[in-house]
């Protein structure tokens, strides 16, 4: 079982997209006995609040529930419970390992670092364009996905 974390500074629009859209495209695989995922945030100012307006649309036209989602900060002991840490951006990551203590066992990344074109994934709570952050995570989850396939020959 390998397990995954989508980190973002709130957990209310990039990570919680990110979860939701790789949960998904693991579902579609069959492989959700394999891969799990949750996500969190590097900031505690969204705990408990829903997930912002702008990700749930495009999560739902994608026919993607996020319903019972609600924003958490990421700990200490997440870092030992899952085996990805996956940053929207390398303020995230900065963050993480701030949080964690470290990355001795290099578990902290972002998501583009997977794909072809390495990046930050903009916060669209800034932009106000979900559209391409959707796009981009898409990129960035369809980079992990085969990444995880190809480390662990599932």
């Amino acid at each position: 079982m390998i397990k995954i974390l989508f980190v973002c500074h709130g957990n209310i629009c990039r990570s919680p997209m990110a979860e939701f859209i790789f949960r998904d495209m693991v579902i579609k695989q069959g492989r959700e006995k394999e891969i799990i995922c949750a996500s969190a945030a590097v900031s505690d100012e969204e705990w408990g609040n829903p997930v912002h307006p702008g990700t749930r649309r495009v999560l739902n036209e994608m026919g993607i529930s996020c319903r019972e989602k609600r924003a958490r900060k990421m700990s200490r002991v997440d870092y030992q419970e899952y085996d990805l840490l996956i940053g929207m951006e390398q303020r995230n990551c900065i963050h993480m390992q701030r949080i964690c203590g470290g990355d001795p066992e290099g578990k902290i990344r972002r998501l583009l670092d997977y794909g072809k074109n390495p990046r930050d994934i903009a916060d669209p709570w800034y932009t106000g364009n979900f559209d391409v952050t959707r796009q981009d995570v898409i990129e960035g989850c369809e980079a992990l996905l085969d990444a995880i396939k190809a480390m662990v020959k599932i």
